[in-house]
């Protein structure tokens, strides 16, 4: 009885013999992404597992803290701050529109229109970056004082008037009301909204508006039926980065609003810092975080990258 020994079996004629790369070679992008992991892992996971732990402890600084399963704490920090809650969503979301409806013609500007100037717009766009957040918001203090040269022009415009009936502003006063903080939330975030944008019209070929306008399309038409269609996927990664941080955030709120326009930044801030009642705190946490995750998936299904593809 004669034995033979399995050969590889020849390709067509012309065609290499594919071979698996090397066990070592396959791991590399394994290794590449193993410091990332561990970033993740040590600065996002674990604290997160803890807040997740601390969010159903009960006692008292005093006495202590210990897990008893108190999930009765979600249900009372929700049926406490829901308004704060609501508040921030609108907020954001407020803010998040008016960065786009602001954010989109600078981009539109620095992309196609820009030319040698492009550059410097650029650096424009993200020069805020390198100054405080705080001493940024601190600024709109003064821009939006009582007797400040911009609350003079809205109320000779009568935009003041129609804020106050819509109850952002009260009367020919700006600061600490709702207006403010919306202010100054578009402001911080206009450039997460702007550099998106800018990197998604900045692909699109030219050659398409070329065609656009050989087919007779106006510039109006053009736009709807060419730009802004590919400029989606911009649009959705910069709603998300402004929305997202514009949410949770709790400075805008304490420096240019008053008691009645926190956000629930301000009272998880508070909850932790002042009161010092973590589980509401880490439960509070949880709960606009769950809100956000679901908002944010439910419009990636309904204008997300993959249905414009």
């Amino acid at each position: 009885m004669t034995t033979t020994l399995a050969k590889e079996a020849p390709g067509p004629v012309g065609e290499p013999v594919l071979r698996k790369p090397p066990t070592r070679k396959r791991l590399v992008p394994y290794w590449l992404l193993l410091p990332g992991i561990l970033w993740l892992l040590v600065f996002f996971a674990l604290p997160l597992v803890y807040q997740a732990s601390t969010s159903v402890q009960t006692g008292s600084l005093e006495e202590g803290f210990q897990v008893t399963w108190h999930f009765q704490t979600y249900v009372d920090a929700f049926t406490e701050y829901w308004p704060q809650l609501l508040r921030s969503l609108l907020y954001a979301g407020t803010a998040t529109v008016l960065c786009l409806l602001l954010g989109y013609p600078l981009a539109y500007l620095i992309a196609f229109k820009a030319g040698r100037w492009r550059n410097l717009l650029l650096v424009l766009v993200i020069a805020p970056f390198f100054t405080s957040f705080l001493i940024r918001t601190l600024a709109w203090k003064t821009i939006l004082a009582d007797d400040s040269l911009v609350v003079d022009v809205l109320g000779a415009l009568h935009v003041l008037d129609v804020t106050s009936w819509l109850g952002w502003t009260e009367g020919e006063r700006v600061l600490a009301t709702p207006m403010a903080v919306v202010c100054g939330l578009t402001y911080n975030f206009l450039p997460f909204m702007i550099l998106p944008l800018y990197t998604s019209l900045e692909r699109i070929d030219g050659r398409l508006h070329e065609a656009a306008q050989d087919l007779y399309a106006s510039p109006a038409t053009t736009f709807r039926k060419v730009t802004f269609p590919l400029s989606m996927p911009g649009v959705v990664s910069g709603t998300l980065l402004t929305f997202i941080p514009a949410s949770g955030d709790y400075v805008n709120a304490e420096l240019l609003g008053s008691t009645d326009t926190k956000m629930i930044g301000n009272v998880i801030q508070s909850q932790f810092l002042r009161v010092l009642d973590y589980p509401t705190a880490a439960a509070l946490s949880f709960i606009l975080m769950a809100i956000v995750l679901l908002m944010v998936t439910f419009y990636i299904r309904k204008a997300g990258t993959e249905d414009l593809v």
